[in-house]
């Protein structure tokens, strides 16, 4: 099973790759950003994260999809463009025909790490563990990306065992 998780924002949107055997062993196959500079207009950033979003989900085909929820903002402005991005992220998972997962930051932080209320850096070397990488993977943002997809293949895995027990 091949896992797409994303960490949209307007200026970088991250995305990591993760691969899950039927044994349960997760493998990291990409991460990385797409960045947008600033000085673009707002419509064209979106247009740019959709065309690199669709880029990698034409070339890896994930068989599924995790995205960051919007979490409460006290900056009305960042919750508005991060919403924004959302909404372009989920369009172009929704072009290419992937079910969507929605995970909040606690929850991805309680399941790659055990604790919901994790640093930066304890789920950056966390994210290193699970995926046997030999450097903390960077920037943030992909690495939160991964540490999603991680959350979403663990939460499927545990729910198909429940489901499969009763």
């Amino acid at each position: 099973m091949l896992a797409i998780g994303i960490d949209p924002g307007t200026a970088i949107t991250g995305y990591g790759l993760v691969r899950q055997s039927p044994s349960g062993n997760l493998e990291c196959v990409d991460w990385g950003v797409i960045l947008t500079p600033a000085k673009m207009e707002l419509a064209e950033r979106l247009a740019h994260i959709h065309a690199g979003l669709v880029t990698v989900l034409e070339t890896h085909r994930p068989a599924s999809a995790a995205v960051e929820s919007l979490f409460f903002q006290r900056n009305v402005r960042t919750a508005m463009s991060v919403g924004q991005a959302r909404g372009v992220v989920l369009l172009a998972l929704q072009q290419a025909g992937l079910a969507v997962a929605d995970y909040t930051p606690n929850q991805v932080k309680q399941a790659v790490s055990g604790y919901g209320a994790a640093d930066k850096q304890q789920m950056q070397n966390m994210v290193k563990t699970l995926l046997g990488l030999s450097e903390l993977p960077k920037p943030d943002d992909a690495a939160d990306a991964l540490a999603i997809a991680i959350c979403h293949l663990n939460t499927r895995r545990t729910v198909a065992a429940m489901e499969r027990a009763q």
